[in-house]
């Protein structure tokens, strides 16, 4: 079974290959659509700005690569914002796998930070993906901007207000946290998402 990872200049991309190298999955690395196309999971990583992001991915087709895929797909961080319908980061028409839209994280007390930066625990897990036995399991976040709460939410989390941290739609997946660095947590959604 081979994994690949959209290789888009985002961020993070060594530390999803170093989290999949440790549960021995075959990945690599690419932008080449054919390798994208014939691998069994794709993982669409991400750390960056949407509107730049979403500029390269139009510029090489990836877009439209994405939207067509037919295997089990996990974006990750700015990887599940770019699968929405619409950014308020450079108001940015994104993917529109998922028809919810991202916001920005607007601070209501003085001891509230934005980018929302650490670990925070994961509420409402409904049936999908990630085991309902993870609910109240803390994972890390980064990140400034957040995806609203709709139909394609199956977990929760609650830092300035409750926001999607976990989407699942037909067969693309993802979550605002980083998986590849929640340790041991992160370590079986990831392989729960190679698993499936």
């Amino acid at each position: 079974m081979k994994t690949a990872i959209i290789d888009y200049n985002a961020g993070n991309v060594q530390s999803v290959l170093f989290a999949l190298k440790r549960l021995n999955a075959e990945a690599i690395l690419t932008n080449d659509p054919a390798a994208i196309r014939a691998a069994d999971k794709v993982i669409f990583p991400g750390v960056g700005e949407a509107s730049s992001t979403m500029d390269y991915l139009r510029s090489e087709g990836l877009d439209q690569l994405i939207k067509n895929l037919k295997q089990p797909v996990l974006g990750i961080c700015l990887g599940m914002q770019l699968l929405c319908e619409h950014s308020e980061e450079g108001d940015t028409s994104c993917i529109g796998v998922i028809p919810q839209g991202v916001r920005k994280f607007i601070p209501q007390q003085k001891d509230q930070k934005v980018p929302h930066v650490g670990w925070n625990s994961l509420d409402k897990i409904e049936q999908g993906f990630i085991s309902n036995t993870l609910e109240k399991e803390y994972v890390y976040f980064v990140h400034s901007y957040y995806v609203e709460i709709g139909d394609c939410t199956i977990g929760t989390c609650d830092y300035i207000q409750n926001f999607s941290a976990v989407l699942q739609k037909d067969n693309f997946y993802a979550t605002q946290f980083h998986p590849e660095k929640s340790g041991k947590i992160g370590e079986q959604i990831l392989k729960g998402f190679l698993q499936l």
